[in-house]
């Protein structure tokens, strides 16, 4: 390498044009220097060079020799045995580098490997030991492993972020490594509150995100089919791993209702002008496991930036942040009649109010205001 801009590697073993926060990320770290990506999928914007993993490779240890390591609890044998981490170890990836960042647990003994002397910033999108616990196989044989890899490199990390302040305190106290918090909130938008039609009754709400089993997806359409005739539903779900199947089981529940619409999926980028035509964002996932009980998800802070209302569960997480700005309704428990309670007799006055505090709280709740400090952490290791 012959440039003398800082050389950054984001390594994220993800279809990174379609991962938010990791998109985000890249647009920070390439004002800071020359980023080279690693992962599934097209080159992402703001990458200088891109390494493309070729589609299908596992980011895990599933092949028999990576099994029957993982069933002896082989953990260091199992080190970037994945097929997708041998593709990129074969691709005779050459630094020096001046920092190499991790993208979630799996990908932190490769990530140590290419770096060299250099330092890693480990970015946690998650609390790995429980990222798939309701899979028998991944409790037995995969989620060791991940504590193995957080045990190993995460003391070793120069950086430690991830998504909410539960999470955080779980990374400290499980691991023992001063995790700082980032957000997954977007950039700043500048669009404009839309109030409510006075005339017009209908309250339309919206859902962005993955059609995947176990976040409540099909309680929420249920729960508008319940609903008064003035709440109409529109789902902008990206199909998950299993062919689509959910999406299809959710279109099933909707039963062909005119206020239950599935529009196609739009990109990150495009989210929050494309939610601000709605009045409410629902999201009601049940705490089924670690994750889904921290969550923070994206669609919070797209739902902020768009300037609409929320409607949400009792999730601690986006409960805190809620309340603090004053930006929807929380319903009492995940049951369905709950769901339905907490909106059925919301007004347009009160939704209005939700958004105009959404307005007020956008630049607090803003990419460039949350990860201000995760800048400063990152130039002191560049020394830029």
């Amino acid at each position: 390498m012959t440039s003398t801009a800082k050389q950054i590697l984001c390594t994220s073993l993800t279809p990174i044009e379609r991962d938010a926060r990791v998109l985000r990320q890249i647009s920070l770290l390439a004002e800071l220097g020359e980023v080279t990506t690693i992962g599934f999928g097209d080159a992402p914007a703001g990458a200088t060079r891109h390494i493309r993993v070729p589609d299908g490779l596992s980011t895990l240890p599933q092949t028999a020799g990576g099994v029957a390591k993982l069933a002896v609890r082989a953990h260091r044998a199992a080190e970037c045995s994945a097929p997708a981490a041998r593709y990129v170890l074969e691709q005779g990836i050459i630094g020096p580098w001046d920092l190499v960042v991790a993208n979630d647990a799996r990908v932190l003994d490769l990530a140590f490997r290419l770096a060299g002397d250099a330092p890693v910033w480990a970015d946690l999108h998650e609390w790995a030991p429980e990222e798939r616990t309701h899979i028998l196989s991944w409790r037995l044989l995969v989620a060791p492993l991940m504590v193995h890899l957080c045990e190993t490199y995460l003391p070793r990390a120069a950086l430690v972020t991830t998504v909410s302040h539960g999470i955080v305190e779980l990374y400290r106290e499980r691991f023992g490594v001063d995790a700082r918090l980032m957000t997954n909130a977007g950039p700043f938008r500048d669009i404009p509150v839309r109030a409510g039609d006075a005339a017009d009754e209908t309250i339309r709400c919206v859902h962005s995100g993955a059609a995947i089993h176990g976040r409540g997806l099909e309680t929420m359409v249920e729960a508008f089919t319940q609903l008064p005739e003035r709440f109409t539903l529109d789902l902008y779900l990206v199909a998950a791993g299993d062919g689509g199947a959910h999406l299809r089981e959710l279109q099933r529940i909707a039963g062909g209702s005119e206020r239950i619409r599935f529009r196609d999926p739009v990109a990150p980028a495009e989210l929050p002008s494309t939610l601000s035509a709605f009045d409410l964002g629902v999201f009601w996932i049940p705490p089924t496991h670690t994750n889904a009980r921290l969550t923070l998800p994206n669609k919070f802070f797209d739902y902020v930036q768009a300037r609409i209302g929320m409607a949400i569960g009792p999730s601690e997480e986006m409960v805190r942040e809620l309340e603090r700005y004053g930006l929807g309704a929380v319903s009492e428990s995940f049951e369905l009649a709950d769901l339905v309670r907490s909106v059925a007799s919301l007004s347009r006055a009160q939704i209005d109010e939700w958004k105009r505090a959404a307005d007020r709280a956008a630049h607090e709740l803003s990419f460039e205001s949350q990860s201000a400090g995760i800048r400063q952490r990152l130039e002191g290791l560049l020394a830029v």
